[in-house]
């Protein structure tokens, strides 16, 4: 009985194995990523490995300065498009401002100026508000990496393309992803300490926001990230939040104000956006396209990883080193950004229907998933504080 366990065995081992190599020459031929599809040999094509398309060279452009980490960030990303479909696709990305303003890619991918870009929704949020549901909606209790699984399996993907698609006209193929933290409440010359500090403010912010803001009395200005520190200089505005430390210390922050005030409603789940032109993705082969959707999912937890390592030491780097005050935004702000995203959305989604459809889907996958998670994960404070002392 034992020798016949022992063959048994043996022989369950070898088929893994053949199982598992044949499962890995159907990746890197290509086979697999879609529903349904067979190997090339299976379908009488070419074999293994060929099928991988000709070598294309692209021209996209990011959203931020060279100097940003994003650029960094939206560079792992086209990098991980190039190794998944085997080094043929390159891809040459531009830093902001090289071809068109940031805020113009969208359309010049559309017409074809680019091959493609990256940058947020919010970007082109005045083309229909309901973009902003996509990174910087309301803050429902998620994070990015909630609404990424959202995205990926409570029907936001769908609801994603038809908005490109059917509603914003563009001939893009849009690809969420890249899942950021909950961005501070801003950077200050003093402390805000009230909801009356914030009437008249001349604060800068994008997408949604803008109008939570507004509806807290503040005066809000839009601008792309590269021309926030020359009006803070001038004093065009008065206070502004970019995004998160490593970011905020790259642009410049601490050289013009020393406070920044942590936590905050306001943009709580913000992910990266890649463009890619509609018959530029439609010329690539199976394989190239692949590489793409699956470079979503690789890149997002990479930079999900590396993102905590660089943010935790630009923190300690210009609290301890450059004399930057971190404050926690008071509760009473903090309350009075909910309610302001209560009457924000109510009014978005009556007068928009699309809106109203997102947020209804996010809103019910939302309510289950945060549900579980308040139930059943930790509030991180009580464990640092017992081994680390007072965070």
């Amino acid at each position: 009985m034992a020798k016949q366990t022992r063959g048994a065995r043996r022989k369950f081992l070898t088929g893994a194995v053949a199982t598992s190599g044949v499962a890995a020459l159907a990746i890197t031929s290509g086979c697999g990523l879609g529903g349904g599809d067979k190997a090339p040999e299976a379908q009488g094509g070419p074999a293994a490995g060929a099928g991988m398309g000709a070598s294309v060279t692209l021209k996209f452009q990011a959203g931020f300065p060279a100097k940003d980490p994003f650029f960094e960030i939206s560079s792992d990303f086209l990098r991980a498009v190039s190794d998944i479909s085997g080094g043929t696709v390159k891809i040459e990305l531009l830093p902001a401002g090289a071809v068109v303003a940031p805020f113009d890619m969208a359309d010049a991918v559309h017409k074809g100026i680019l091959d493609g870009c990256i940058g947020a929704p919010a970007f082109w949020y005045g083309k229909d508000n309901a973009l902003s549901l996509f990174g910087t909606g309301p803050s429902l209790g998620q994070d990015a990496n909630t609404l990424l699984a959202w995205m990926e399996y409570g029907g936001g993907k769908t609801l994603y393309e038809e908005l490109y698609r059917d509603v914003l006209k563009l001939d893009v193929v849009p690809l969420l992803w890249g899942p950021m933290g909950a961005q501070p409440f801003g950077w200050f010359k003093s402390e805000v300490r009230s909801t009356a500090d914030i009437k008249g403010l001349k604060y800068r912010t994008v997408g949604l926001s803008i109008d939570v803001f507004n509806e807290m009395g503040a005066s809000v200005v839009a601008m792309p990230g590269g021309e926030i520190i020359p009006a803070l200089e001038r004093g065009v505005i008065d206070a502004a939040e970019f995004n998160n430390p490593a970011s905020d210390q790259a642009l410049g922050f601490p050289d013009v104000a020393k406070v920044c005030m942590v936590k905050s409603y306001h943009q709580p789940a913000e992910c990266f956006e890649a463009l890619v032109g509609k018959r530029v993705f439609e010329g690539l082969s199976p394989l190239q396209q692949a590489a793409f959707r699956h470079a979503v999912k690789a890149a997002s937890a990479d930079m999900h990883w590396k993102m905590l390592d660089r943010y935790s030491k630009a923190y300690e780097e210009m609290r301890d080193g450059r004399g930057v005050r971190f404050v926690e935004t008071p509760r009473e702000i903090l309350e009075a950004q909910l309610g302001a995203w209560d009457k924000v959305i109510r009014r978005k989604a009556e007068s928009n229907a699309f809106f109203a459809r997102v947020l209804e889907s996010q809103r019910g996958f939302l309510k289950r998933v945060v549900g579980y998670q308040v139930k059943f994960n930790n509030d991180p404070r009580q464990a640092y504080e017992h081994f680390f002392g007072k965070a």
